[in-house]
């Protein structure tokens, strides 16, 4: 027992006490961490890359440049984020026919979406940008349909009219129709700001804001036998309420003034 405890006061004592805690603490962590796992995820995650990046270099690359910089025929997507690749390439906007004229316009997907992921993966490793949204974040679970016509209204009508039937803008270029679009690619566009549109980041409209404008575009643009407000008239809005109402309304008084005139014109003759 003096031995055991002469030992005990050594100067070493302690450290190699602390030495054998933590050659018994790695030897645990080793044996039950996922280590497994957490490496092939990471290599899952190059392999994309790669094969974005081999996508990119044949049909992004001429314009875009060989690193995504940019050049006079393409703007530099570092930083865009793999959401701006995800509605770019989601609705055949990219890779575009031709360079020419005032905007993109969507035409028929040229990737399927495992090729889409290579190429968002391959431009969100060139810098950090907004990520592609979840299901939580655009789906109708939770949304206030009112709260997102109210948002709607003030943010985006101007452009889009009041429904989302889009409109002319000045130069050539148009905001689109939002009616069969699909609710992923609208939050990305509110996300990123595509082409014309402003962007609305998290900190200008946060997620559950554009989840209730979603929701709203869903409900006065889904599946509906008929329309609550009555004739539509296109749902582009006053003009063609105030163009209804010029034609029909002032011509139903003319035709009335005329039915008088000559009314009273018979009734003098007789």
């Amino acid at each position: 027992m003096k031995k055991l405890s002469a030992r005990r006061r050594h100067p070493l004592a302690a450290v190699v006490v602390l030495l054998l805690a933590l050659a018994a603490t790695g030897g645990l962590y080793a044996a039950f961490a996922p280590a497994g796992k957490a490496q092939a995820d990471e290599t899952s995650q190059s392999l994309t890359i790669t094969e974005g990046k081999k996508l990119y270099e044949v049909g992004c690359a001429s314009c875009h440049g060989t690193g995504g910089q940019g050049s006079s025929d393409g703007p530099s997507l570092v930083g865009v984020g793999a959401a701006a690749v995800d509605f770019q390439v989601g609705t055949g906007r990219m890779p575009a026919a031709t360079m020419q004229g005032a905007q993109v316009p969507r035409k028929k997907v040229i990737y399927n979406q495992t090729q889409i992921d290579q190429l968002a993966a391959y431009i969100a490793s060139l810098g950090a940008g907004p990520s592609v949204p979840t299901k939580d974040q655009y789906g109708p679970d939770g949304a206030d349909i009112a709260k997102g016509g109210e948002l709607f209204r003030t943010n985006c009508a101007q452009c889009h009219n009041f429904v989302g039937k889009g409109g002319a803008l000045t130069e050539g270029k148009f905001a689109p129709d939002l009616s069969g679009v699909a609710p992923k690619h609208i939050y990305e566009a509110m996300q990123t700001g595509p082409q014309n549109m402003p962007s609305f980041p998290d900190s200008t409209m946060s997620s559950k804001n554009k989840k209730d404008i979603i929701a709203y575009l869903n409900a006065v643009n889904g599946d509906k036998t008929e329309n609550p407000g009555g004739l539509e008239l296109g749902g582009l809005g006053p003009v063609s309420e105030g163009l209804f109402a010029w034609i029909f309304g002032l011509g139903a008084l003319i035709a009335v003034a005329v039915w008088v005139a000559a009314r009273t014109a018979k009734a003098k003759k007789s």
